[in-house]
């Protein structure tokens, strides 16, 4: 379209905005990705596709289509693409940081009603700690705790990352709790994330990591504890690696 000798960009529609991320894929990433994402058989990504594009390509479309409203992501949020998903998520992740309380609230619903489709570490870690966590910063934390005793892995997993955000306010309750809940959980993924926040929590108090290790230690998944004192001195850790603490 032409005004006055000039061309007036017209604003891609959802439909285009799609059209524009798959073209965008490249097949020889496709193979690599299948299998970073363990998408085999009996695998916790089984099933995913991929378009083959990588995450920074991902995050200038975000910054490049804002004028998606909320609800125009919810076909992005629940492709069957990982990197449509990834791009809803982020997108979410963008709106919550400049949008107003009603908007905050909003991408918050939004989230957790499509969180059976934030189904893989990457769409959750990117985005629980800045969504879930900074929205329940002063209400009740009640959530946090549905979401660990869920049945649904990724549920769990955003339970745990979502503190990070309170990790880096110097606020360890809420990540020590889920931490004793979810310290006998069967999932691998899980080991990780709550090993990984309980280092976090330790990088910035050690008395309060190590207080809960010497409770939950010897019980502890070895993923989790490993995780849990990757930056101990080396004796410790190999203290309580070896139960002689």
């Amino acid at each position: 379209m032409w005004r006055e000798g000039k061309a007036i960009k017209k604003t891609p529609t959802e439909r285009e905005v799609h059209r524009i991320i798959r073209a965008s894929g490249n097949a020889k990433d496709v193979d690599q990705a299948l299998r970073f994402f363990k998408t085999g058989i009996g695998e916790y990504g089984e099933g995913d596709q991929f378009l083959g594009i990588r995450v920074p390509v991902i995050r200038q479309f975000v910054k490049q289509y804002r004028h998606l409203q909320i609800a125009g992501l919810l076909s992005f949020l629940q492709s069957p693409y990982h990197e449509e998903r990834l791009f809803g998520v982020l997108s979410l992740v963008d709106r919550y940081k400049v949008d107003d309380e009603q908007q905050k609230r909003l991408v918050y619903k939004t989230y957790l009603e499509n969180s059976d489709y934030v189904n893989n570490w990457d769409l959750v870690d990117g985005s629980a700690h800045l969504i879930v966590g900074p929205h329940l910063q002063h209400r009740s934390r009640k959530p946090l705790y549905t979401l660990a005793k869920a049945r649904n892995l990724w549920r769990r997993r955003i339970a745990i990352m979502s503190t990070y955000h309170y990790i880096r306010q110097g606020e360890f309750v809420d990540t020590l709790e889920l931490a004793a809940i979810l310290r006998d959980d069967r999932e691998d993924l899980i080991h990780k994330a709550t090993g990984w926040m309980l280092r976090e929590v330790g990088n910035r108090d050690r008395k309060a990591e190590e207080k809960f290790l010497l409770r939950h230690y010897k019980k502890m998944p070895r993923t989790m504890l490993r995780y849990a004192i990757e930056k101990f001195p080396d004796r410790r850790r190999k203290a309580y690696l070896n139960g002689k603490i």
